[in-house]
């Protein structure tokens, strides 16, 4: 009897303890990058373009990538001083270098829209991306973010607005919320300062 006494007696294994972070007297930049790391996305602050050009194509020998999927015709300029070859024709292999419509703090996820991905799905796509944004680009919420898509696109908004909320394709969210969502990627952000 004393055996099961202990048996069903016995303490419970400790839970891992959270680092407690008050995000509300943090800076709107601090927040996302917090929470962005958290999901493990890869974080690049860069302060000129000779910087981003470096992390790019840092990021591209790391992994060996010898091509790299991007329409952008700014972000072309920066990948065409590499040794990289350059596509607009979008795949689910080949790593995307692309620009977002905003990066929302609340939850440290990417917004996307057809100015960027065209008609594609983001589960469609390459598990790889490489996401180029300005600290401009930075807002608080989900709402935010749409009512600037709204007001920077007034009379001719963007379809195909979506958005990467997890960086490791190969967990599997427990969320009931995000059943079936597969936009997980292997991201890299390139943050450019321009404030």
């Amino acid at each position: 009897m004393n055996f099961f006494k202990n048996l069903f007696n016995s303490p419970k294994p400790k839970e891992k303890k959270e680092t407690s972070i008050d995000f509300k007297n943090l800076p709107l930049d601090q927040i996302f990058v917090e929470k962005f790391i958290d999901k493990n996305g890869k974080f690049l602050y860069c302060t000129s373009l000779q910087e981003v050009t470096v992390n790019l194509e840092n990021i591209a020998k790391e992994n060996s990538w010898n091509s790299i999927v991007c329409t952008d015709n700014d972000l072309v300029k920066l990948v065409k001083a590499l040794n990289i070859n350059i596509t607009d024709n979008f795949d689910d292999s080949t790593p995307v270098f692309v620009g977002c419509e905003h990066l929302i703090a609340e939850n440290g996820s990417i917004l996307f829209s057809s100015n960027q991905l065209k008609e594609h799905k983001i589960s469609n796509l390459s598990e790889n991306f490489i996401v180029y944004a300005t600290t401009s680009q930075l807002v608080k919420s989900k709402g935010e973010s749409l009512t600037g898509i709204k007001s920077r696109y007034q009379g001719n908004i963007p379809s195909n607005i979506s958005a990467i909320k997890d960086y490791n394709p190969g967990s599997k969210s427990e969320d009931f919320m995000n059943y079936g969502n597969t936009n997980s990627k292997n991201l890299y952000l390139l943050l450019f300062e321009d404030l």
